[in-house]
């Protein structure tokens, strides 16, 4: 009688990457908003006319709106000047990645640092090329310094909420809570675009340019997220498997055929 045969040891259960990033559908976002971004930035840097034409008229009228309405105006500049100013926004990046730290997730705290700080140098450097005047009224309600081009609180407020929203896509997080950050977040770009222009120191325009370079880094910083990111845990391994270094029980020489020991003839 032949000896049963030898199961094959199982092997343990390797770690698994992360679910790879559709890097082509973010590669077409990131260019077709920096696209965008390009063709605005060459007309307002030609003055184009029918552009500046549009700008003012929605500056007028927010503008005449903001004089008559005390409360509004006064509500909207304690939105824009703490809640969703840019530090505000660099704060809560900055907590974020000081609790990746002390997960031990520097790689992933690196690079929510690094693209905060590309995008305020990336913002900055633009205001000194474009120099766009902001816009300038008899009766202000507000002031602002340096160039308008493009807004400063709307590119940091999309990349801070983009960036915070990847990051919770990538981790176990309810759902419900997932949509409720979606909902924050939507809020807080909007809303933040719109107290630039409504309270006199931003033309539509500029908004709209910080908008598209927010979107475009934070697509750029997706592309690269999985060079920081560690590898998501494999499956535990089956209770019972046997480990790597230790092969499996031969059940032929465990427990021998009842004919091996007996002499023949009996």
């Amino acid at each position: 009688m032949r000896p049963p045969p030898r199961p094959a040891a199982r092997r343990p259960a390797r770690p698994t990457p992360r679910p790879p990033v559709p890097r082509r559908g973010w590669a077409v976002a990131a260019a077709v908003w920096g696209g965008l971004f390009a063709v605005l930035l060459v007309l307002v840097a030609a003055e184009w006319g029918p552009l500046l034409s549009v700008d003012r008229d929605i500056a007028s009228g927010l503008h005449r709106s903001a004089v008559t309405h005390d409360d509004w105006t006064r509500t909207n500049r304690v939105l824009t000047d703490w809640v969703w100013d840019p530090w505000t926004m660099r704060a809560l990046l900055a907590v974020v990645a000081g609790w990746l730290l002390w997960r031990g997730r520097w790689p992933v705290a690196l690079w929510l640092a690094a693209t905060a700080a590309i995008g305020t140098a990336l913002q900055q450097g633009l205001k000194a090329a474009v120099g766009r005047e902001r816009p300038s009224w008899p009766d202000p309600v507000d002031s602002a310094h340096y160039a308008a081009f493009p807004s400063g609180h709307a590119l940091t407020a999309t990349l801070a909420c983009g960036l915070l929203l990847w990051l919770l896509a990538v981790h176990p997080v309810r759902r419900l809570w997932r949509g409720l950050a979606a909902a924050t977040a939507a809020v807080s770009v909007l809303g933040v675009g719109f107290t630039r222009v409504y309270l006199g120191v931003h033309w539509a325009t500029d908004v709209l340019a910080g908008w598209l370079i927010g979107l475009a880094l934070t697509a750029v910083a997706i592309l690269l997220y999985p060079y920081a990111a560690d590898p998501a845990p494999g499956p535990a391994p089956q209770a019972g498997a046997p480990k790597a270094d230790t092969p499996a029980p031969d059940r032929a020489t465990e427990h021998p055929s009842p004919r091996a020991d007996r002499p023949h003839g009996t």
